[in-house]
């Protein structure tokens, strides 16, 4: 089995610079055909005194009110600078979802959040091409020129 082919990834938020507001992506995730998403929460610096966290919300219309799922809070520490933090949600009860980011005190800097859908109905899967410029599949290859 080929990772790349049995999940759909899509950039589900850009870098933010140094601010002190939430983050809260314009887009979704539309979960229709598949059982999980993995999202990947990169962060650059963050100042002394930030109070910065993550959390997971669902709803089930794209553009309807979005709901915090229970336990899906982590608590980025002001010491977090350049480190990923993870939320995989498997399952969900409605069909989008997306990650907010809390920010507040001072800077923190967002690297960029990646959605990993996993567990599809239907293969193969493609990616994103709105927000992934390209991907390839390499299978038992030989060392040479790139």
């Amino acid at each position: 089995m080929n990772l790349s082919k049995a999940t759909k990834v899509t950039r589900h938020e850009v870098a933010v610079a140094a601010g002190s507001t939430d983050i809260t992506p314009s887009g979704y995730i539309d979960m229709q055909n598949f059982e999980g998403c993995m999202f990947i929460i990169n962060f650059g610096t963050i100042t002394a005194t930030a109070v910065t966290g993550v959390r997971l919300q669902q709803c089930d219309t794209s553009g309807g009110t979005y709901a915090d799922l229970e336990g899906s809070a982590q608590v980025v520490a002001d010491s977090d600078d350049d480190q990923a933090f993870i939320i995989d949600c498997y399952r969900p009860q409605e069909r989008y979802l997306k990650v907010i980011i809390d920010r507040a005190t001072a800077n923190a800097v967002l690297d960029g959040i990646t959605a990993i859908q996993y567990g599809p109905r239907k293969l193969p899967v493609s990616d994103d091409s709105s927000t992934v410029g390209g991907s390839e599949l390499l299978v038992s290859v030989a060392e040479g020129t790139a």
